[in-house]
Order: C-alpha cells, then sequence, then structure tokens
C-alpha cells in the first residue's frame, strides 16, 4: 500500500508537470495566434494542429515504449530526455515574431510533449493492480487539475504585465520534476514491466502497433472501438471549450486577455472536488454509467452558460461542466486499460487513448471555430454542448454492450 501511494504520487507530479505547460499553452497561446490572423475557424485549426501530430506519434511511443527493455525500465528513459526539450520550446513560444517561426515552435513543442504524456499516463497501468486504477487515476487527475488553476493564476497576475516572463513559470516547473523523476522512479520495478518481460520469447520480433490497431479494429468485441469513439466525440467538445475560451472571453464578454484567461480557474477547482467521488461513483455504479451522466451535466451546463451570457455566469457553467467532464476524465482511460487483451499493450492503448483523445482535440475546435465563424461568439458553449451530447449517445449504446457482455 505505501509502495502503492509513493509511484502515485510521483506519476501525478509528473503529469502536474506536464499539464502545467500544456495548459497555460491553451489559454495564451490563441491569443499570440490572434496578433497574426483573425479568424477563429483559423485560430481553432491551428490550436488544434498539434493534436493532429499525436495520431502518428503517440500509438508509436507507446508502443515502442512497450518493447524497450532497460534497467530503468521502459516508460523513464523517454521520459528523462523528452521533458527537458519540451520546456526549452516552451520557453520560446513567447519570442516569436512572426506567423511562421509561432508555427515551428508550436510543432516542435507539441511533437515532443506528444510522446511524453502517454508514457505518464501509461505508468499507472504498469504500477497499480486493476482494481485500483480508478482511485489512482482519480488522485492523478486531482493533481492535474491544479494546473488549469496555476495557468490561470499566471494569466490573471503576471501575462498582463510580463507576457513573456509568464512562459518561464511552467517551463520551470516540468525541469525541476523530470530531475525528480529521473533520481527517484525506476519503471522496470513495475509489475506489468516484469509481466511482459516473462511473456517475451526470446528471438521473438516486437510487436508493431499495426498490429495492436488491426486486432482492435477486427475485433468482434466493439466495447473498445466505441469507446474510442466517445473520447474523439467528448476531447473535441472539451478541446473546444478550453481553448476557445480566452477568445471568446474577449470577443463575448468584453474581457481583458488576462480576465479571459482566468475564467476557466474557479472550473479547476470543481474538478478537483469531484475526482475522487467520480472514481468511487463508478466502482459502484459502472463505469459507463458514470461517464454518461458526466458527460450529459458538461453539456447541460453549456447550455446554461449560452443562456446566461456574463462573466459570472460563464465561470458557473465552467464549474458545473468541470465536474461533470471529471466523470469521464477519471473513467475513461481506466476503461480502456481494463479492455487491453495483455500487460504488453498498455503503452500502445494509452498511445490509442490519447491519439483519439488529441484527434477530437483537433476537429473539435476547428469545428467550433467554422461554426463561430457562421454564427457568431454568441452561441459557442451551445456549438460545444453540441457535440458533447453525441458522445454521450455513443457511450449509452455502449454501456448497453457491456451489459450483455457480463
Amino acid at each position: 500500500m505505501a509502495e502503492t501511494r509513493r509511484i502515485t504520487f510521483f506519476i501525478a507530479l509528473t503529469l502536474f508537470a506536464q499539464e502545467a505547460t500544456w495548459n497555460f499553452y491553451d489559454n495564451q497561446v490563441p491569443a499570440l495566434l490572434r496578433d497574426h490572423v483573425a479568424s477563429a475557424a483559423l485560430v481553432g485549426v491551428l490550436m488544434g494542429m498539434d493534436n493532429l501530430l499525436g495520431i502518428f506519434v503517440q500509438p508509436w511511443i507507446g508502443n515502442r515504449s512497450d518493447n524497450t527493455r532497460t534497467r530503468w525500465g521502459r516508460r523513464i528513459p523517454y521520459l528523462a530526455v523528452g521533458m527537458p526539450v519540451a520546456a526549452l520550446l516552451f520557453l520560446l513560444l513567447p519570442w516569436t515574431t512572426s506567423l511562421v517561426t509561432l508555427i515551428v515552435v508550436m510543432v516542435g513543442y507539441a511533437l515532443v510533449m506528444n510522446t511524453m504524456r502517454p508514457l505518464a499516463e501509461a505508468l499507472t497501468p504498469d504500477f497499480i493492480a486493476p482494481d485500483r486504477r480508478g482511485r489512482t487515476n482519480a488522485i492523478v487527475k486531482i493533481a492535474t487539475s491544479l494546473t488549469i488553476i496555476v495557468a490561470s493564476l499566471i494569466s490573471l497576475f503576471v501575462v498582463d504585465d510580463h507576457p513573456r516572463a509568464a512562459f518561464a513559470i511552467p517551463a520551470a516547473i516540468l525541469l525541476t520534476v523530470t530531475l525528480v523523476l529521473i533520481a527517484r522512479v525506476r519503471d522496470n520495478e513495475s509489475p506489468a514491466y516484469r509481466a511482459a518481460v516473462a511473456e517475451d520469447t526470446p528471438g521473438e520480433a516486437r510487436s508493431p502497433v499495426r498490429r495492436v490497431v488491426v486486432e482492435l479494429l477486427t475485433s468482434r468485441d466493439r466495447r473498445r472501438v466505441l469507446l474510442l469513439l466517445t473520447v474523439f466525440l467528448f476531447g473535441g467538445a472539451w478541446f473546444a471549450s478550453r481553448s476557445l475560451m480566452t477568445p471568446y472571453g474577449m470577443e463575448a464578454l468584453d474581457l481583458t486577455r488576462g480576465e479571459a484567461g482566468g475564467l476557466t480557474l474557479p472550473s479547476g477547482v470543481a474538478f478537483l472536488l469531484a475526482a475522487y467521488p467520480a472514481a468511487l461513483a463508478a466502482e459502484r455504479f459502472g463505469r459507463f454509467r458514470v461517464i454518461a451522466a458526466g458527460m450529459a451535466v458538461f453539456a447541460a451546463a453549456l447550455v446554461a452558460g449560452a443562456v446566461a451570457q456574463s462573466a459570472t455566469g460563464t465561470i458557473v457553467a465552467l464549474c458545473i461542466g468541470a465536474a461533470g467532464a471529471s466523470c469521464f476524465s477519471i473513467n475513461a482511460a481506466v476503461a480502456l486499460w481494463n479492455l487491453a487483451p495483455s500487460s504488453r499493450m498498455l503503452g500502445a492503448y494509452t498511445g490509442l487513448y490519447a491519439v483519439t483523445w488529441y484527434l477530437g482535440g483537433f476537429t473539435g475546435p476547428a469545428l467550433i471555430g467554422g461554426a463561430v465563424d457562421l454564427f457568431g461568439w454568441r452561441w459557442m458553449l451551445l456549438d460545444t454542448a453540441v457535440l458533447a451530447t453525441l458522445a454521450v449517445l455513443v457511450v449509452l449504446r455502449l454501456s448497453r454492450l457491456q451489459k450483455a457482455h457480463a
């Protein structure tokens, strides 16, 4: 039990550092793009472009790490190199002077970070037994939800006066945590790593990621495919609500850039408070039922926010929506891990989850941004709620399949 708590702390710390840069990126890079482009749709496309890279990178790096064998394990060596590189690229973002250089740095940062997140997340199923993964993932998500607060506080108190120096704060966090991780964690000690080594056959060819994908798509068990479709749809809705929130606050609510960047601050607290109860509720009522209920709450909250269009109404809507979204965020990855056929596929499945999530993150902001160009910023929250409702319909079908399978 003590070892479980120890490794949970370090996993949470690693993802906290990564998400600190990602959330600040979502808060402030749209404003950097607005200095060069006027179209909301184009801003949405460029903000989602980084997620498109994950389609190719994340399953590959997850599968590659599954097949890596070193004295440090199979995840830590990649994290030790990639996280400092990502911090350096993040520091360069506010110093770019043209749209081209900004996009180049965005792509470089996103490319490196897309390789880091699935590796850090895969440490949970590597170390934690299936019956404890929900609670562990809840603790990890509570830690990462704090980064919403961190990013918002930096936006509120630093960005307006020091727009470039503000980027150094998340980068410093990322570098510090990298040193701690290198010193304290070796995932060659994890149960999943030992099980994978035991399953290795001398001279056996490494299983390529395409074999994992083919098995997933051709299997008669459609639960994994439907779960990934749910991740795609809800990912689109979530990323649209986050990456377009700063320009929404500036255009629809007449806020300053710093004030608009701080709209998500209270919702971070709401997510934190709802995360652990969401894990407990899933253990009692079923993961898919809780996921569906949470996404429905998220959609309903955005509809209410579109009706009560004010800074206060938006903050309340985001808080309620974040509490609902926690039911998805805590339980969806755990559900996919528990459906994985083998411990040798945990990294690949973590990568597939991340790819689907970020593919939604690419499509959602662009789609909602296009709707904004057609109907105006006033209806941005309502447009996002429609996308979330589609995810609810898919997971309801998945829940019926799960009952039949049981």
